[in-house]
């Protein structure tokens, strides 16, 4: 069941919901809006409702799942990214399925936390993502290396399209990231604040959503 706010709170961080299952659904929609500086704007049973009423409520931050009735997660983000390249998405699994989170984040998702994790660290997580954050853990940096390393599918080599290469800088953080370094220790090995690895891993993720269109 779709249910649509259109009066958000004032200066509250608007959050849409896609979520098939109505207890968790329902579940989410009260923690939002119990909480102060953060508002529920939308909460979708399917993809399909997701894009027929996200882009009318205009929300800060999308919380998708990834396994949905009909269209899937990882469509809907794509379908949501072409048409409001600013929105930023969290990913909302019940399990860490690596593979599914990073074609998700490829697709142009910045984000993803775990069903299981605490009322208090997902409202923290869409904090961050709503400030320009974005968590990656060591094994999707792993396959961001990868993923960079590959020429675009299905397109001769002579008509490749410039590579959205990676800064010397963002190379080393995602090496860190890659061997299990957190935040502060990267940021303490390179000599850096953790708000710079923030922002580095950032951009990364936004040229991977680059390399993926390409």
């Amino acid at each position: 069941m779709l249910r649509l706010q259109v009066n958000a709170k004032p200066e509250a961080i608007k959050v849409a919901i896609v979520e098939d299952s109505a207890e968790q659904r329902e579940s989410l929609e009260f923690l939002i809006n119990g909480s102060p500086g953060f508002s529920c704007v939308a909460a979708c049973g399917s993809a399909e409702e997701a894009l027929d009423v996200i882009p009318r409520c205009s929300p800060d931050v999308v919380l998708m799942d990834i396994q949905l009735p009909g269209m899937s997660g990882i469509e809907c983000i794509g379908q949501l990214k072409t048409e409001s390249p600013a929105l930023e998405i969290m990913m909302l699994t019940v399990l860490e399925d690596h593979e599914r989170i990073f074609q998700s984040l490829a697709a142009g998702a910045s984000g993803y936390m775990v069903k299981k994790t605490p009322p208090a660290k997902l409202l923290e997580a869409i904090d961050e993502l709503h400030k320009g954050g974005a968590p990656m853990s060591g094994q999707i940096a792993r396959q961001v290396v990868e993923t960079f390393k590959k020429p675009v599918k299905s397109v001769p080599a002579t008509l490749q399209p410039p590579p959205t290469n990676l800064s010397k800088r963002e190379q080393e953080i995602l090496d860190q990231l890659a061997h299990g370094f957190l935040y502060k220790e990267i940021g303490d090995r390179l000599g850096i604040s953790i708000g710079t690895v923030r922002v580095h891993i950032r951009r990364i993720y936004d040229k991977l959503h680059v390399h993926n269109r390409t």
